[in-house]
């Protein structure tokens, strides 16, 4: 048991000791092959906020699968006694429900659904549904007393309630979740707080706890409705209920350090489960009525109403996917998040990365042995001939070593073609980090497809000339690569010719086959312009092409030809395809560019790259 006595008070050393020997019982409340790292159990306040702990007298953690207790806060709350009920009902958030980070985060994002305009109350509501399945397992069949530590706290919290005394009926969260406590074990009313209810009020309590019930094992699915029965009790609350509730908030930083995926996508069910529970004929009993979802309002105040229509499968934007992640504690900023996002959507796309054709390799051939010695490596030491030349071995006189030469291999070799891509960010594009960016999520596809294959990826986000963000050259690690394409700058459009021309300035081309991609639209003319030099863009760019070796893409959302406006990009464009071998891909919605990135994969597959013909402007 990880415990921090060395800083305890004398007076708690006995309730320290009691709460160590308490654990083992408490895992076999759920099973007797139950396995969780030991509580630490925190004997003074620093220590736990060391840990992490603050607002509640205990928490878990998903990262390390820990329970964590206050023992202070436990002997002032005068909770000394329920060692075993306060242990197992923290081992049951690990057990039952959330039980983990990535059903915690669903379970998040099914409440949210139910809370329009209110959902930073969704991580309690969350906290206190569990609360629910768990309490009401371990009250029932096990025997354990949960309800007399309702009641302990209830008696220390006479002062916060003589706030709300002057109510005729109480109306927040606190008395209606109390009163389905005393629904779910048949307690008289009253039992567990003393503030009366209205017939509403009693009504949605005696719901709430056929919800427990109906959804004790599909609790997911019954997670928007418990957010929808305590919407109007959230709306009425006062700050002595909410003070109250805080004490109970043990999964408030469950998530915090976790690497989690699985929510960029609207699950089935999670829309449909946003309905009061009178609404749902599986609680009421009642046949024939109809299911009608609550109308879901964004959160984010700068952001347009969704569609109405979304579907299950359908992606959740950046922000709200921040959003759940924050919910269960994670602590990342904006850029982080859109990093994750990508990734997390990127993934279940990723394409054939195209490769070329190299010379064939070589294979190595035995040609003999010579002695080896003591300074030699181990694993240099050929065991069987040493010991058929002399069964005594003895290291640097009787051992050998084989030694190899080289003959050309038989099987070609497909090598993977780097990728320089280079990523539109000016102000006509949308920020990555707060609506989902088809530029962003189609460089991501590709990029991570060419790290899949082996290839090197080199990433250019620009907007302006000294607008640019670059990778320290061609890399293969994922996370620098997302954390520049999630970026962004939103200004005006002017490409960065000095980049193109300082990544191919070797007149030798690079070692390995590289393909340039640019991502973008007609704002891409700008990358035939004079540099800061005088040097002509189109000069460059030819030499660049060649020197690249494998060719190069325009992935361009381009106007109508019939739009004068643009004439002279769309001519530019054309000079360009026409001119020095660029590869056009032309899209008229950003959308498209997922059907471009699997188009690429095609057109270029087994090695069969675009050449680029040595042509000048």
């Amino acid at each position: 048991m990880t415990t921090h006595a060395q800083e305890s008070p004398p007076a708690l050393f006995s309730l320290l000791e009691r709460w160590q020997g308490a654990w083992p019982a408490a895992l076999a409340i759920w099973s007797r092959y139950t396995r969780l790292q030991p509580a630490m159990l925190c004997a003074t306040l620093e220590a736990a906020r060391a840990e992490g702990l603050e607002g509640s007298f205990a928490m878990i953690r998903f990262v390390d699968q820990r329970v964590v207790i206050d023992l202070q806060s436990v002997d002032r709350l005068g909770l000394q006694d329920y060692a075993v009920e306060i242990l197992a009902h923290e081992i049951g958030h690990h057990v039952l429900a959330p039980a983990n980070a990535t059903d915690n985060l669903r379970l998040l994002a099914r409440m949210r659904q139910a809370l329009p305009t209110l959902t930073q109350h969704a991580p309690m509501l969350a906290n206190l549904y569990t609360d629910l399945l768990i309490n009401d397992r371990l009250q029932r069949q096990s025997g354990l007393r949960l309800a007399d530590i309702y009641r302990k706290l209830a008696q220390g919290s006479e002062s916060q309630k003589k706030v709300a005394a002057d109510k005729p009926a109480a109306t927040g969260v606190w008395p209606v979740y109390m009163r389905i406590y005393e629904q779910l074990w048949q307690l008289p009313a009253g039992s567990l707080t003393n503030e009366a209810l209205d017939a509403r009020a009693e009504t949605d309590a005696w719901l709430g706890a056929r919800l427990i019930r109906v959804y004790a094992r599909d609790w997911l699915d019954g997670a928007g409705r418990f957010a929808a029965l305590m919407l109007p009790y959230i709306v009425a609350d006062d700050e002595a209920y909410r003070r109250q509730l805080r004490w109970l908030h043990d999964t408030a930083t469950a998530g915090r350090d976790c690497v989690v995926a699985g929510i960029g996508e609207i699950e089935a069910g999670e829309l449909e489960g946003a309905i009061h529970p009178a609404e749902d004929p599986l609680i009421t009993g009642e046949d024939g009525l109809q299911r009608v979802p609550v109308k879901r309002v964004l959160s984010a105040p700068d952001e347009a109403q969704a569609p109405a229509d979304k579907v299950a499968g359908q992606a959740r934007e950046p922000f709200e996917y921040g959003e759940i992640l924050r919910a269960s504690g994670v602590e990342l900023s904006e850029h982080e998040i859109a990093i994750r996002y990508y990734q997390e959507r990127a993934l279940p796309h990723l394409i054939p990365y195209p490769r070329k054709k190299a010379p064939s390799g070589s294979e190595p051939l035995p040609e003999g042995l010579e002695a080896w010695d003591c300074g030699d490596p181990l694993d240099e030491l050929d065991w069987l001939q040493s010991v058929l030349q002399s069964p005594q071995v003895i290291p640097g006189m009787t051992t050998v070593k084989r030694l190899y030469g080289e003959q050309p291999g038989e099987m070609p070799v497909l090598q993977p073609i780097d990728l320089d891509i280079y990523v539109d960010s000016s102000g006509s594009m949308p920020d990555p980090r707060r609506q989902t960016s088809w530029l962003t999520l189609a460089g991501a596809i590709i990029a991570l497809s060419a790290l899949r294959a082996g290839a090197q990826v080199q990433v250019t986000l620009w907007s302006g000339k000294h607008e640019v963000r670059q990778t320290p050259g061609f890399i293969r690690q994922p996370q620098q690569i997302l954390g520049v394409l999630t970026d962004f700058f939103g200004g005006g459009t002017a490409f960065p010719i000095h980049c193109l021309r300082e990544t191919y300035a070797d007149a030798r081309g690079r070692e390995r086959p590289t393909h340039i991609l640019m991502i973008s639209d007609d704002g891409i003319d700008t990358m035939f312009n004079d540099d800061e030099r005088g040097n002509s863009g189109w000069d460059i760019a030819a030499r660049a092409l060649q020197r690249a070796g494998a060719g190069g893409t325009l992935a361009l959302n381009l106007p109508d030809e019939s739009n004068g406006y643009y004439a002279d990009s769309l001519k530019t464009i054309r000079r360009a395809v026409t001119t020095q071998g660029w590869a056009l891909h032309r899209i008229t919605d950003w959308e498209q560019l997922m059907a471009f990135a699997r188009d690429f994969s095609r057109r270029h597959r087994d090695g069969q790259i675009a050449s680029t013909p040595k042509r000048s402007h």
